[in-house]
């Protein structure tokens, strides 16, 4: 049995990822910022698609020793750890010249500097067992940017260079670490979106839909499968043909 942490697991494309992991048969720690409603829907729903252990666990990753005490509350839940997934993310969207210094550093500290950190800790756990895998979430923001998203971009473009390194780093010891870039993914801010705009970005993208978070959960769950051994330090991208390179 393979245990994972789900880090913003509570709705969106993290709690697709934690129910398909379940469906695999994982042991799957959830993990929610604010919202505990929400999360304990994901662990009953987890529970209900096979998982045989699910743990929740709430954490304001800003802070960087609630990180560090995840990873060590998910591993004594869990009895171990062998997959880290960081999903957790927020935006605080503005232009460059309106942008405060708090939404520049808020948006660093829980989708870069926690990623950092939570990694750090799962390593030394996944070193011990000789295997593991680490699974980023990106985007395509952070490859080809995003007016009004300076901070979100630069974070995420920051997870591909951190992913790419620590792969080198820890290959020899059976951990894979990889990225997975979405592009626009169907959620609450895509429902939004005024019909305009919606159409505006459908335009764009070669397959003439948004991606669904199952979709992007089942390419988390290969690369987090010993089928994916042979893949490291990559940015996968998923969407749809919007971002070709």
């Amino acid at each position: 049995m393979k245990r994972a942490l789900v880090t913003g697991s509570s709705r969106g494309i993290g709690k697709a990822i934690a129910l398909e992991l379940a469906a695999r048969g994982y042991a799957v720690a959830i993990h929610y910022a604010g919202n505990e409603a929400a999360a304990q829907k994901t662990t009953a729903a987890a529970r209900e698609a096979g998982s045989p252990r699910v743990s929740v666990h709430q954490a304001d990753l800003s802070q960087p020793e609630a990180a560090v005490n995840l990873i060590s509350e998910a591993k004594a839940t869990l009895e171990g750890l062998d997959v880290l997934v960081n999903n957790a993310g927020i935006t605080r969207d503005g232009l460059l010249i309106r942008m405060k210094d708090a939404d520049w550093d808020e948006v660093i500290a829980t989708n870069l500097s926690a990623v950092f950190r939570l990694t750090r800790e799962a390593v030394k756990l996944m070193m011990k067992a000789r295997w593991g895998r680490v699974i980023n979430l990106s985007s395509i923001a952070g490859l080809m940017g995003n007016a009004g998203q300076a901070n979100y971009a630069a974070a995420k473009a920051g997870l591909v260079g951190f992913t790419k390194s620590v792969a080198k780093e820890y290959a020899g010891r059976g951990i894979t670490v990889n990225a997975v870039a979405p592009g626009f993914i169907e959620s609450d801010m895509t429902d939004k979106l005024p019909e305009k705009v919606r159409a505006e970005y459908l335009a764009a993208i070669p397959a003439g839909r948004f991606g669904k978070p199952e979709e992007v959960a089942k390419l988390v769950a290969f690369l987090a499968s010993d089928e994916a051994a042979y893949i490291n330090g990559q940015t996968i991208v998923i969407d749809g043909g919007l971002y070709p390179h």
